[in-house]
């Protein structure tokens, strides 16, 4: 999960109310603020890049852990001071956070608008009924909704890389896992829209998008029209996005376990312009706790995906999430999660420890019973085993030479650029003349447990 502010584009119309959209969460979180400011463009509003010159803000909340919550209700504190000054200010919560918690939020003193994340077509409605001094919400699901007309807005700063939902919702219910309660049911995006938004986005230069679900697996398009030769699983519509342009990489997120086949990785084997990546999340090495998660697949199940993706990908990395401290996890649990780990070598994860999220099966049904300075240290073990391997695999591509695409300066230096290897390493190297968007070959001199570090083999070329 990231966590960051989302600044958007200024349109240049002052006279327009101005709004401003503060994103948290995943990317899923991202492309919905794309979806939002779309839709308030449509009806008139304008952008605002900074929220000192907003008339409305709106914050796009996640709810994954509570530390994400914590954030926010800290920012409603900052924002309510904000309209201490400026009584004519707005502020409308969206996402999961306002889905999960509805009319608590409502009483806040800094809201004025809860919208949950399929409500976001509403919103210019919503903040007519609000300039009428009536506090409003809108959080019912839609089963329907995929905002498959709607056009983001593309609020990166360099316009070179894009989210794509493919879908919305979740129908797993892992036991820990609050998605489905507050994203709703699955549902699949029409390809043909999928389709358009990546052409659109490739005649406006961008040279990468992301497909992203919470479960891309389990896609699948059934024709309204009940011809199943036009029916999509996602093996398919990924080679359907790779031939729309060679040129355009592409990459996808999130997989789960149960639902790979090697359909997709045979489509990813056929065209060189999809990304030698995969994010596999397994949470957990035990058996006991996959089951308790209700992960729907074993240790073995797991280790014959990753046999699979070396088989028939051999470039490909393999990144994972961990969670530590999972409602009854023994020593034997967690001692089969590091000994997973060493097994598997992932090239990067993502780490957390148990938190305990309302209306779960497991907040329901297992008590959150592992000691906190017992879940700190397991997490802490998990994280110093993962930094081992991240370094162990970006040693192995020192001396070798990697097409990066070029995203935007280095953190440390603007003298340096970084951009991502297809297999998703961060990689920083002079700028020398390289611009953002190019393609660059890179020969890798050294590295640390999280970067590539290298210098440019050849003269950049932009693709186009």
């Amino acid at each position: 999960m990231t966590n960051k502010f989302h600044t958007v584009r200024p349109v240049a119309n002052a006279l327009l109310p101005q709004f401003f959209v503060e994103t948290y969460g995943c990317q899923m979180n991202v492309n919905d603020s794309e979806v939002v400011v779309s839709v308030m463009q449509e009806a008139g509003y304008s952008l605002c890049n900074t929220i000192d010159y907003a008339e409305i803000i709106f914050i796009n909340t996640c709810s994954i852990r509570d530390n994400a919550e914590q954030r926010i209700w800290g920012r409603l504190e900052v924002f309510n001071h904000l309209k201490k000054k400026n009584r004519s200010l707005k502020v409308g919560v969206l996402g999961c956070m306002a889905k999960r918690l509805k009319e608590e939020i409502l009483s806040h003193p800094a809201v004025d608008l809860v919208a949950g994340p399929d409500a976001y077509r509403k919103l210019p409605k919503l903040l007519e009924s609000v300039n009428q001094g009536e506090k409003q919400i809108e959080v019912n699901f839609n089963d329907l909704e995929t905002y498959s007309d709607i056009s983001p807005v593309r609020t990166d700063p360099n316009g070179v890389s894009a989210f794509v939902s493919i879908m919305r919702g979740c129908n797993n219910m892992c036991a820990y896992c609050v998605v489905p309660f507050v994203r709703g049911r699955e549902r699949s995006r029409d390809p043909k829209s999928i389709r358009f938004e990546v052409e659109e986005l490739v005649k406006n230069g961008y040279k990468e998008v992301t497909l992203i679900g919470q479960n891309v697996d389990s896609y699948l398009w059934v024709d309204p029209n009940h011809n199943p030769d036009q029916n999509l699983n996602f093996a398919k519509l990924l080679e359907v996005v790779a031939l729309i342009d060679p040129k355009l990489r592409i990459r996808f997120a999130t997989s789960h376990p149960k639902d790979m086949g090697n359909g997709v990785l045979y489509t990813m084997a056929m065209y060189p312009n999809i990304c030698n990546h995969i994010h596999l999340p397994v949470q957990s090495g035990s058996d006991r706790m996959l089951s308790k998660m209700n992960r729907n697949y074993t240790r073995e199940r797991y280790l014959e995906r990753v046999a699979a993706i070396r088989q028939i990908l051999p470039e490909c990395t393999i990144s994972t999430d961990f969670i530590a401290g999972f409602c009854d996890e023994s020593p034997q649990d967690h001692a089969d999660t590091l000994s997973l780990m060493h097994t598997v070598k992932f090239d990067q994860a993502f780490m957390f420890q148990y938190s305990e999220r309302p209306n779960t099966k497991a907040a329901e049904a297992y008590p959150d019973n592992v000691p906190e300075e017992t879940k700190t240290q397991r997490l802490n073990e998990i994280i110093a085993l993962q930094n081992q391997l991240s370094l162990e695999s970006n040693q192995r591509d020192v001396g070798k030479t990697f097409e990066v695409l070029v995203e935007g300066p280095s953190k440390r230096s603007d003298l340096d650029l970084f951009g991502r290897t297809p297999q998703n390493k961060v990689c920083v190297f002079p700028r020398e003349n390289a611009q953002i968007g190019d393609f660059v070959k890179v020969t890798v001199s050294s590295c640390s447990s999280a970067t590539l570090i290298g210098s440019l083999a050849e003269k950049s070329s932009s693709r186009k």
